[in-house]
């Protein structure tokens, strides 16, 4: 491997430096920083001690990297993003500790940006140029503006995703992995709209419990979580919402306007549901009785429980 470059006009007080990584000019790391392999700072950047930057991080001109701030591996920090530290910050007056901001592996995060302290900006999450971060961001989220909102989501790739496949199920689930939305049966005459399900033919398990969302106020995320055992059946009774169905190694994304078409979401899949309208009403359809311990809460927990999973097969 190549050893760290540090530009003659850089200076560099931690030892702790992987190979490959350039400091360029006007750039001053403190002593306590530790900076991984590969990694490209950019000139006039300044890094504290209580920070930690994994591997093929950029940090592009211009930025402070403040004490109690994690970068993940293959990070981008656009160039004049600003961190901070500290939610009332006083002249001389120091905290006893700093908030910790973590930005996860694979996430960007445009230039101008500004990041309050204590947040998390989940795996391959895009923050728009110019956005203010004032809560943690999902994982794969892209949010914009002031304070930053979710506007869409990145695929696996973590490239912006676009409804893969709108309201036009199937009429019979033939391979819900490959074609997971179901057409049910509509009637419609003069006296108005009906549609039917027969549990044991149109949806894949029988359901043992059914819930609402409706009268969501904002537009903001929903869902975010998997479940261990329980499958569920996800039908937009009025409205629109939509869907992301993750599956650990492909994400998709779904528009759900129509109630006679539904989202099947077997066991061990990352639901998301945002971009709910105003006159929204979801249903949903489960095979379980709700049991908390079932639920995964975190795409990390997800991700291992997937790797979990993966090696009890092999073995």
């Amino acid at each position: 491997m190549t050893a760290a470059f540090i530009h003659p006009h850089g200076i560099c007080e931690s030892t702790d430096v992987g190979d490959g990584t350039t400091i360029w000019a006007f750039s001053h790391v403190l002593s306590g920083a530790v900076i991984g392999r590969n990694v490209n700072i950019n000139d006039h950047v300044f890094i504290e001690n209580d920070v930690t930057i994994g591997d093929r991080v950029t940090v592009k001109s211009g930025v402070q990297v403040w004490d109690g701030i994690h970068l993940g591996d293959d990070v981008f920090i656009g160039p004049n993003v600003t961190f901070t530290n500290d939610l009332f910050p006083r002249s001389k007056r120091y905290p006893t500790s700093f908030p910790r901001t973590t930005v996860e592996a694979g996430a960007s995060i445009g230039g101008g940006a500004v990041i309050l302290p204590g947040t998390r900006i989940g795996q391959k999450a895009m923050v728009g140029a110019g956005a203010v971060v004032t809560r943690d961001v999902p994982p794969f989220a892209i949010v914009v503006g002031n304070p930053a909102r979710i506007s869409g989501y990145t695929d696996e790739a973590g490239k912006p995703m676009n409804v893969s496949r709108s309201a036009e199920g199937t009429h019979a689930a033939i391979d819900l992995v490959d074609t997971p939305l179901v057409r049910l049966r509509e009637t419609t005459d003069m006296r108005g709209s009906l549609v039917v399900a027969d549990f044991q033919a149109d949806i894949p398990f029988v359901p043992q419990r059914f819930f609402t969302v409706y009268n969501v106020p904002s537009i903001d995320v929903r869902g975010e979580h998997a479940h261990r055992e329980c499958e569920q059946f996800l039908v937009c009774l009025a409205g629109s919402v939509r869907a992301i169905r993750d599956s650990g190694t492909k994400r998709e994304e779904f528009l759900l306007n129509s109630p006679d078409v539904g989202l099947y979401m077997p066991a061990m899949t990352w639901g998301t549901q945002y971009a709910y309208s105003a006159d929204a009403v979801l249903a949903v359809f489960a095979s379980l009785p709700y049991d908390n311990a079932d639920y995964l809460r975190t795409y990390s927990e997800f991700q291992d429980e997937l790797n979990l999973v993966s090696e009890v097969r092999v073995h």
